[in-house]
């Protein structure tokens, strides 16, 4: 926890750094904060801050960023930019005394990673990931389901994300999509992963891997798949949890029913009076889609934002939970590249 903001009624000024792909967005929800404001827009192409200076007039411009950093009245800094900028760019605003907003993955290697969560920590400020996801409603109603024991243990946990394109060239298909995989297990199951194993390919020399296949063992008795790809003819985002008691499956792409819960299950027995019988039994019951916040998951993680900043209470999303985000994404490249070789991950016990 760090120390909360001096006054209660303080407006937060945000400065949004890269307006390419996803700044607008940021800007966008920090702009229509009541708590906060963006108070400057750094990029190096001058053509999108014109575009900046016409939608948001009263927002400062600057292809500078230690200009920026020198401002005074900036109290957070929040960084859109490639990931192979991440490091450099969260550690200057850290070290200037600003609360970071990083994308994810939040940087390059665990050890980036890490040398960000100590400097936060030593100086008592704010490092918040954005794993959007963690913030939907669908996400926050499996947390509960699963915490609530409804579930009862929960067995697999099966994901496919893929799409066609868009083709990066500065991480592989992992970092850009598995990426969203680790971060709702991570929040999900409060377990670090013991060991990944993991196979993929680059159909196009000299760029990143686009096609992934990617299994996480965990001490529990859990075990996760992850199917990630940019070469697929339809774009896909569906999970299935099963459970002991319960099984869920959850489509981001469903307009109105994203979350199903079924009551289904299968029981097994070791009766000997049965022994000459079937051991296993199988279990049927009603299917139903629960009522979820249609709020925006950008808009509810800002608000979370600002809000730890005022308060200085953790993110749920912080450097730790970004830096062990980044450290299944560097075991599974590494088993990737050895053809699908076991890499174990050291075990952390409870991630929280």
């Amino acid at each position: 926890m760090t120390a909360p903001m001096e006054a209660s009624n303080k407006i937060i000024n945000i400065a949004v750094v890269g307006y390419g792909y996803w700044g607008p967005n940021l800007v966008r929800n920090f702009s229509e904060l009541n708590t906060a404001r963006v108070h400057t827009v750094v990029d190096l192409n001058p053509k999108l801050l014109e575009l900046v200076n016409k939608r948001y007039p009263a927002t400062k411009t600057t292809t500078d960023f230690q200009e920026m950093l020198r401002d005074p009245e900036i109290d957070a800094v929040a960084i859109a930019t490639p990931v192979n900028t991440h490091f450099s760019l969260a550690m200057a605003a850290l070290k200037a005394g600003k609360h970071v907003w990083l994308e994810k993955p939040m940087a390059e290697t665990s050890l980036q990673a890490r040398s960000l969560v100590e400097e936060a920590e030593k100086r008592g400020l704010i490092l918040h990931v954005d794993h959007t996801f963690i913030y939907t409603g669908a996400v926050q109603k499996i947390k509960s389901l699963i915490d609530s024991g409804e579930l009862g243990k929960v067995l697999y946990f099966d994901s496919i994300r893929v799409n066609l394109g868009l083709f990066q060239r500065d991480v592989n298909v992992i970092s850009d999509l598995g990426v969203h995989d680790f971060s709702i297990l991570d929040y999900l199951f409060n377990e670090h992963p013991i060991a990944v194993s993991a196979s993929g390919i680059n159909h196009f020399p000299g760029t990143p891997e686009n096609l992934a296949y990617i299994t996480l063992f965990y001490e529990s008795g859990l075990i996760a798949h992850a199917n990630v790809s940019w070469l697929a003819p339809v774009k896909v985002r569906q999970i299935l949890i099963g459970g002991s008691d319960k099984m869920i499956t959850y489509d981001d792409l469903e307009p109105s029913e994203k979350l199903k819960i079924y009551d289904k299950g299968v029981s097994f027995t070791d009766d000997p009076k049965k022994i000459h019988e079937m051991r296993v039994g199988y279990r049927t019951g009603d299917m139903w889609a629960p009522k979820l916040d249609g709020s925006e998951a950008l808009r509810v993680e800002g608000e979370h934002f600002v809000d730890c900043i005022l308060t200085g209470k953790t993110p749920i999303t912080d450097g730790r939970l970004g830096m062990r985000v980044v450290e299944v994404i560097e075991a599974a490249t590494s088993s990737m590249r050895g053809r699908g070789e076991t890499v174990h991950l050291p075990r952390q016990g409870s991630s929280k």
